[in-house]
């Protein structure tokens, strides 16, 4: 492994998930769909939860941000993956039985939480963490965190910056609207160091422009500054810093005030958890059905109510499985050894290893 790269995987192993968000303008009562028919948003006091109108419309409409490689990224096919993806690909099997009923919208920072409570889209898979002010103010409801990350710092190898002094009356560049900005701001506060914040609306210009040498810092989430690395035109020639500015808890979020569609998703969630705890997989789990273990039984709904108790099928856990397997092949395919970027699970492995992963029981 580059010398770079070693740095870049032991950084990380210090870290726990995703990035940064945005604006906090008031809830609309309805959107119109792209067909034209005025869907009322899922806390607009007509009693009618969000599963309610998913399961009226056939397919999940998912947020998600496109261009992160390992998270959410749309090749020039037109298609979707990443892990995030892959969580919204098992809500719709969780649901419908069929991972394909889903349909994804691209969102940058700024537009993210209004389109959820306009009720544009279902639910958020994007790199968004979670903070005291967006489950409140903002009014969003957070499931669980799917990968624990950290705010850092990547530079040119060349550039002779070692630490985040060496930014004195530097540039740095920054997505605008985020929780980034505040630490970064933060950070710097802490350490006396003045430097140039220069920000942008959309993650691609801010990494063009650090491309450019416009800043001679980019600032993000680590992950995503991993994965948007390896699409510089030289990866190997910009490392991350061994910093971490800020814990970032990455996840899926739904708006306030509807307990049911929470519900799903966040124990199609927690079901992606348990299964890599109970051994279950994409290849076993139709053969874990005749398993005479009770814990396995009740979690693949070959025995009890625990899917009728959240309005879905009971084996809405052996479905969600089926379709991306359990969260440590998901964390694998997409960020670990099957990916291009080999991270090490570090905090984001199961409790059992260490890590921070962990599902309440289905009982």
């Amino acid at each position: 492994m580059h010398k770079c790269g070693s740095l870049l995987v032991a950084t990380l192993l210090l870290v726990a998930p995703l990035t940064a968000c945005e604006s906090t303008n008031t809830t609309s009562t309805s959107t119109t769909s792209p067909g034209g028919n005025s869907t009322p948003a899922a806390n607009t006091g007509t009693g009618q939860s969000r599963l309610d109108i998913v399961k009226q419309r056939g397919k999940l409409i998912c947020g998600v941000d496109g261009k992160i490689p390992g998270f959410s990224f749309v090749n020039e096919s037109g298609q979707y993956s990443g892990l995030d993806v892959d969580l919204c690909k098992a809500v719709a099997a969780a649901v419908f039985g069929d991972a394909n009923a889903v349909e994804y919208r691209n969102l940058d920072s700024t537009e993210r939480f209004e389109a959820l409570k306009a009720g544009e889209v279902d639910m958020l898979s994007r790199n968004t963490t979670w903070t005291i002010s967006r489950d409140t103010s903002v009014g969003l409801e957070f499931a669980p965190t799917t990968f624990y990350d950290g705010q850092g710092m990547m530079v040119r190898q060349d550039s002779g910056i070692t630490k985040l002094e060496d930014l004195q009356g530097k540039a740095v560049c920054v997505e605008a609207g985020t929780t980034t900005e505040l630490n970064l701001t933060d950070a710097m506060r802490q350490r006396g160091v003045q430097f140039e914040t220069v920000t942008f609306q959309q993650a691609d210009p801010a990494y063009a422009a650090y491309a450019e040498g416009r800043c001679l810092g980019m600032t993000s989430d680590k992950s995503q500054l991993v994965a948007r690395r390896s699409t510089l035109p030289n990866p190997d020639e910009h490392i991350l810093l061994d910093v971490t500015m800020s814990k970032e808890p990455l996840g899926p979020v739904t708006v306030n005030n509807d307990s049911a569609w929470f519900d799903v998703v966040k124990w199609t969630t927690f079901a992606l958890i348990e299964a890599e705890e109970l051994g279950v997989n994409q290849a076993n789990v139709d053969q874990l059905k005749t398993s005479d273990n009770p814990n396995i039984k009740r979690f693949l709904g070959t025995e009890g109510d625990l899917g009728k108790g959240i309005g879905l099928s009971n084996d809405f856990a052996a479905n969600a499985i089926k379709a991306v397997g359990n969260y440590g092949e998901v964390y694998e395919r997409n960020l670990g050894e099957g990916s291009q970027f080999k991270l090490p699970r570090g905090q984001n492995a199961l409790w059992t290893n260490g890590g921070l992963m962990y599902s309440p029981p289905f009982r």
